[in-house]
């Protein structure tokens, strides 16, 4: 269970009223900031506040049922309304909807919990109940309860993944869960409890091969330029006292591997290409090519939600870039230096042992590619 200092929100669905945690400020402080409505709401997603691709979903989702049933200068405005007027009702929450899509553009998970989020409005519009609630109390409820549905299920689905990646892993690396063996794991970025609404998706096989007494020693990459690995996820290895916690810089991987050695590398994802090329946070395409070289299994743990079928390969994906001075500023550097500053790389799929989702381990075919839209079709 999530430990109430690694809690990345808290949400009361009967306000309804939503805090995030600072997670800038993490390990040095613990500071929670107030999201009364959808400004506020794509501010600590755009700032990387908060960051972690289902997290950002569902503080989207939430923010939104916070500012359409809690916050004052909405609700006037929809009192201006005819509450039965479906058609500007609508508009009114798809406009905040499409506002909230502008936050960042390379996580598919914002997009599809949207589209979701659209479709289950498109339904309340169409319900009747005997003209005992308005359209507005019924699209306005529709957003609060899916947004409480999300919150619950990426738990429960995150504690899936960790379960499947720790059979995959186990199996693939043929250590017996019976025995005193166990897996050295590497990572990057933070994929944790602090990415998610709790548990995590590739820390979280971290924490399934722990509570199983099969994690031998987790190793996060520092993840530059912004050190999610050294401030987020160091901080939650330290926290629950996971089994041989190391920290290394990006540029030690292979020398990890070399000198004392790994069993898999497990990371995250914002976007799933349907031959299984994979976005993830910048450095992770260096972190797969050395697992290759070294012949470590490279796996991608990450909810159904990131499996984006409409996108062929990672070459068709919109790779954010970050402003220069982030870069400047954390490395010191000369202020005016040109900077590239890519916030996300895209691993070939060929370079991928598995792709673990809640509904199952998503395996290479023969050719080495994945075939991502077969497996969307068979869980859908």
């Amino acid at each position: 269970m999530t430990a109430d200092n690694l809690k990345s929100l808290k949400y009361d669905k009967d306000g309804p009223s939503l805090s995030v945690l600072d997670q800038l400020l993490i390990p040095a402080e613990k500071k929670y900031i107030d999201i009364p409505d959808v400004e506020a709401a794509w501010s600590v997603i755009r700032t990387m506040q908060i960051r972690g691709a289902p997290l950002i979903a569902i503080v989207a989702c939430l923010g939104l049922a916070v500012d359409l049933n809690a916050n004052t200068k909405t609700i006037a405005e929809l009192d201006a309304m005819d509450a039965n007027d479906s058609e500007a009702v609508m508009k009114f929450i798809e406009k905040k909807m499409e506002y909230l899509s502008t936050s960042r553009p390379t996580a598919v998970n914002l997009f599809n919990a949207l589209e979701e989020l659209k479709q289950i409005l498109n339904d309340a519009v169409g319900k009747s109940d005997d003209g005992k609630t308005t359209v507005r109390e019924r699209l306005c409820s529709a957003v609060a309860d899916h947004a409480s549905f999300m919150l619950e299920r990426d738990v429960k689905d995150n504690k899936n993944i960790g379960r499947l990646g720790m059979e995959a892993i186990l199996k693939d690396t043929g250590v017996d869960a019976s025995s005193d063996a166990g897996i050295r794991m590497v990572t990057i970025c933070n994929t944790g409890s602090l990415a998610t609404a709790g548990f995590g998706t590739a820390l979280g096989v971290a924490r399934a091969l722990q509570n199983a007494n099969m994690l031998k020693s987790i190793t996060a990459l520092e993840t530059r330029p912004y050190n999610q690995g050294s401030r987020l996820t160091a901080f939650e290895i330290v926290e629950e006292e996971m089994p041989g916690g190391t920290l290394i810089c990006d540029g030690a991987a292979a020398a990890l591997m070399r000198e004392k050695g790994a069993d898999a590398v497990v990371v995250g994802a914002d976007r799933v290409c349907a031959n299984g090329d994979t976005a993830n946070k910048i450095g992770t395409y260096n972190l797969a090519i050395i697992a290759s070289a070294h012949d470590v299994p490279f796996y991608v743990a990450s909810p159904f939600t990131t499996l984006d079928v409409n996108l062929k390969s990672g070459s068709d994906i919109e790779i954010e870039e970050r402003p220069p001075a982030e870069l400047i500023e954390s490395a010191r550097a000369p202020s005016n230096i040109s900077v590239w500053n890519p916030a996300f790389d895209v691993t070939p799929g060929k370079l991928i042992k598995g792709i673990i989702t809640e509904r199952g381990v998503i395996e290479p075919q023969e050719d080495g590619t994945f075939d991502v839209p077969a497996f969307v079709k068979k869980f859908s």
